[in-house]
């Protein structure tokens, strides 16, 4: 029998440089304690030592604004000088696994689009921060790091500072962000990292279309109860299962197992102020390893922020565990490497070849086939280019299920002859992903 294996999976939900200037920290305590105090460095030092009597919730506010919480990366040269550092061979090395290898990320990439203002000075466009970490990926030349999905929906009146829910009332956005890195960059997500730890049904149905894994689940032994956070409120995970290994969610309950395609995973948090990751919960991991062969150890923490602490704080954990599950090996690795490789462990990751897809145009009518594989959804996702520079996503008519799909080019839709490029994308059920774009 193979030795058991823990992956160990660091998510960073990837959303570039983010200011938070005095003010606008006051402006959140006042959001969610309801507190109006005036704006100053020397109120804000005595928030975090509690030394300002605010009737019983002195520890609550100190929590927020912890130094390290509004220690934020502000501008792209201070996340270069991070990612110098961290992506470097020399600190991924500090720590090896069990099969020779350092610490690798998932960078779960998010575009800032839609605002009706950017009053955090995020780096707003279409892959703006999707091209400089394809880049600084490119430059680390490990070969291991991943770039995976992260998206914040938005409320409907655009403001970014609110943590809205729903992809329903974001599908322009969503399908626009999806089309361009699609046609753009050859790129589609095979991995999740949900905005604001949240899905709803209207993701949940999404995400079973498209993404075959979740890195989502948040369960925790007690609820948080932080004003803004309770009731489920944001990240509501609390039926969800507290282990591993990972579960294939219900139709009426993505929080419950049940027999939908995508896998969900326990990712817990680092370097934040609620649902943190413990000791106790690395321990939990590595008994899980031991006891069913393979689990993952995933947990998700900001580029805006300085990940080197979190990497260093999980490694002494980890090294804490292995000294106790001497029989589990450790294994670092991406999000859609260890899903692969944990579902490949316990027998559920399909046996097939990777997902290949054939692209041909006839007489204004564009056909897609699956050549290899399987695709994860009921269709691949198709995006087109026009000539006046609109990216369209629409949806084929499938002409044999699972297997060959077509477009008409046409009046209904745009001429072919207004058409630039043309690209179809899907992940394929075992994990793998297939591109393909076609330039008139």
């Amino acid at each position: 029998m193979p030795a058991p294996v823990l992956q160990i999976v660091h998510c960073i939900d990837t959303e570039g440089p983010l200011q938070e200037p005095i003010a606008a920290t006051f402006e959140r305590i006042k959001s969610i304690f309801g507190l109006d105090l005036e704006p100053s460095a020397d109120t804000l030092r005595k928030l975090q030592s509690q030394q300002i009597d605010l009737g019983g919730i002195e520890a609550e506010v100190a929590q927020v604004v912890r130094p390290d919480l509004l220690a934020y990366n502000n501008d792209w040269p201070a996340i270069q000088a991070m990612h110098d550092d961290a992506m470097s061979p020399s600190f991924r090395n500090q720590l090896i696994d069990d099969f020779s290898g350092g610490w690798v990320y998932s960078w779960h990439v998010m575009d800032h689009v839609g605002y009706a203002s950017n009053p955090r000075n995020k780096a707003l466009g279409y892959g703006e921060v999707f091209r400089f970490y394809r880049d600084a990926v490119q430059r680390a030349g490990q070969g291991l790091d991943e770039i995976n999905w992260h998206f914040h929906p938005l409320f409907p009146d655009g403001d970014p500072l609110k943590a809205a829910t729903s992809y329903t009332n974001s599908y322009p956005q969503l399908n626009q962000i999806l089309a361009r890195r699609l046609i753009d960059e050859g790129w589609f997500p095979v991995a999740n990292r949900p905005g604001f730890h949240s899905e709803r049904p209207d993701s949940h149905a999404f995400l079973e279309q498209w993404i075959p894994f979740d890195y989502a689940n948040q369960s925790f032994e007690e609820e948080s109860g932080q004003r803004d956070l309770r009731g489920g409120r944001f990240g509501d995970w609390r039926r969800a299962p507290q282990e591993w290994t990972g579960f294939r969610p219900s139709h009426r309950d993505y929080q419950r197992p049940g027999d939908m395609n995508r896998h969900v995973f326990r990712c817990l948090n680092v370097g934040t102020r609620f649902r943190e990751l413990r000791q106790a919960h690395v321990d939990q991991a590595f008994a899980q390893a031991s006891e069913k062969g393979t689990a993952i150890l995933a947990f998700a923490d900001h580029d805006y922020r300085d990940i080197r602490p979190d990497v260093q704080r999980v490694r002494q954990m980890v090294s804490d565990a292995r000294g106790r599950h001497a029989d589990v090996q450790i294994r670092f690795n991406g999000a859609v490497a260890a899903a692969r490789e944990h579902l490949a462990a316990t027998g559920e990751l399909p046996q097939q070849e990777p997902l290949a897809l054939a692209i041909s145009i006839d007489d204004s009518i564009l056909s897609v086939r699956c050549t290899a594989g399987r695709c994860f959804g009921p269709q691949p996702f198709l995006a087109y280019k026009t000539r006046a520079g609109i990216y369209i996503h629409d949806n084929f008519d499938v002409q044999t299920p699972e297997l060959l799909w077509s477009y008409v080019f046409d009046a209904q839709t745009v001429p072919l002859d207004q058409i630039e490029s043309i690209a179809v994308g899907s992940a394929g059920f075992d994990g793998s992903v297939a591109t393909v774009r076609h330039a008139l």
